[in-house]
C-alpha cells in the first residue's frame, strides 16, 4: 500500500508525463489587508503574499508564463504545465478582469491546468461559475486557504473568517464541479496534537479532493516575526514535525490527495526554523516514519468521533 496519495504521481498517471506548476503573481491583493478593520492581514504573511521566489511580479501574466515554461523546458525538458495563481487572493477582482488574466496564462500550448489561490470569504457564484468554465479543457483547482479548524486560531492569525466560512465556501464550489484544496499549517501557537489531529479528521469527511500540509515558519517582515523575536511564540523541532505529519496523514481520507507535505519561504527572507530549508529531507523522514509505523494515509479515519 502506498504512504500517501501522492498528487504528483496522479497528475503523471492522468497526463502521461510529469507536470509543472508554473506560479504567477497577477498583481492581486488579499481583502484581509484592505479590510477597515485591520489593513496588516494574516499576521504570518509578509508582503509577497505566499509568492514564488522565481515570480516576475513586475510582468504580465503572458510573460511569466512564457518565460518559466521556456526555463522549464530548457532545464526539465518539460511538457506539460498548470498556471498556478498563487500570490494573494487570487479572485478578488470583477470576473470580467479575472477571466482576462486567466485566459492569459491559459493561451500555451502545454498547459492542461489552471488552479487558483483564494480565501473561503471571496468567493460567490459569479466567480465559480467563470472558474468552472475551464474544467471541460483544463484540469481547474481553487485552493481555500484555511489554515485551521479553530475558530480561535483563525482569530489569532487575524484570518478574518471563521471556519464556517470554510464550510460554506466548500458547498458552493461543489456545486460546480471544482477541484477543491485546501491548506493548512501545523504548528500554530496555542493547538495541540489532539487539535491538529481534529482538523484533519473534520476536512477527512468533508469532500475535499486535496490537501497542502505547510509547517508554520516565521517569515521577515511579518508581524510574526516580531513575535517570534520577543519570545512569544517557537517554531517546531524537525521530528516533532515529521510526527504530527504522520498523525495528520493517518486520519485523514486515503481519497485526498496530497499536494504537500512541507514548505518554506525564500531563503532570503526565511527566518526560522532553519531545518525547513531543507525539504527534501523532511519529506523523506516522513516517508521512513510512515514505513517505521507501518502506517498509511487514512489508516485511522473512522475510527473516533468527529466533533464539529
Amino acid at each position: 500500500m502506498e504512504l500517501y496519495n501522492d498528487y504528483n504521481s496522479y497528475l503523471k498517471k492522468r497526463h502521461g508525463s510529469k507536470v509543472y506548476r508554473i506560479a504567477l503573481d497577477a498583481g492581486f491583493s488579499c481583502p484581509n489587508r484592505n479590510s477597515t478593520s485591520d489593513s496588516s492581514g494574516c499576521i504570518y504573511c509578509n508582503e509577497d503574499g505566499s509568492r514564488a521566489s522565481y515570480t516576475e511580479q513586475l510582468l504580465p501574466v503572458r510573460e511569466q508564463m512564457k518565460n518559466r515554461m521556456e526555463y522549464l523546458k530548457s532545464s526539465k525538458k518539460a511538457s506539460k504545465f498548470i498556471a498556478y495563481f498563487q500570490a494573494f487572493t487570487n479572485t478578488h477582482s470583477s470576473v470580467e478582469k479575472l477571466k482576462i488574466l486567466y485566459d492569459e496564462a491559459l493561451a500555451f500550448s502545454g498547459v492542461v491546468g489552471l488552479s487558483i489561490g483564494t480565501r473561503p470569504d471571496c468567493i460567490d457564484r459569479e466567480k465559480a461559475n467563470l472558474i468552472s468554465s475551464y474544467k471541460e479543457q483544463y484540469e481547474t483547482w481553487i485552493e481555500y486557504g484555511l489554515q485551521s479548524s479553530h475558530d480561535r486560531t483563525l482569530q489569532f492569525l487575524n484570518r478574518g473568517h471563521k471556519f464556517e466560512d470554510f464550510l460554506k465556501a466548500l458547498e458552493l464550489t461543489k456545486q460546480y464541479g471544482i477541484n477543491i484544496s485546501c491548506h493548512v499549517i501545523l504548528g500554530l501557537p496555542g493547538e495541540t496534537r489532539e487539535d491538529i489531529i481534529e482538523t484533519a479528521k473534520r476536512l477527512s469527511c468533508l469532500g475535499i479532493d486535496g490537501i497542502k500540509i505547510h509547517l508554520l515558519h516565521i517569515l521577515k517582515g511579518s508581524r510574526m516575526e516580531e513575535m517570534y523575536n520577543r519570545g512569544e511564540i517557537n517554531v517546531l523541532e524537525q521530528d516533532y514535525y515529521v510526527s504530527l505529519v504522520c498523525d495528520f496523514l493517518e486520519h485523514l481520507s486515503h481519497k485526498i490527495l496530497i499536494q504537500r507535505l512541507t514548505g518554506e519561504g525564500a531563503k532570503e527572507k526565511h527566518i526560522a526554523p532553519l531545518w525547513a530549508l531543507d525539504k527534501l529531507n523532511t519529506i523523506n523522514k516522513i516517508k521512513k516514519e510512515m514505513t517505521k509505523r507501518g502506517s498509511w494515509q487514512g489508516k485511522a479515519v473512522g475510527k473516533e468521533k468527529i466533533i464539529f
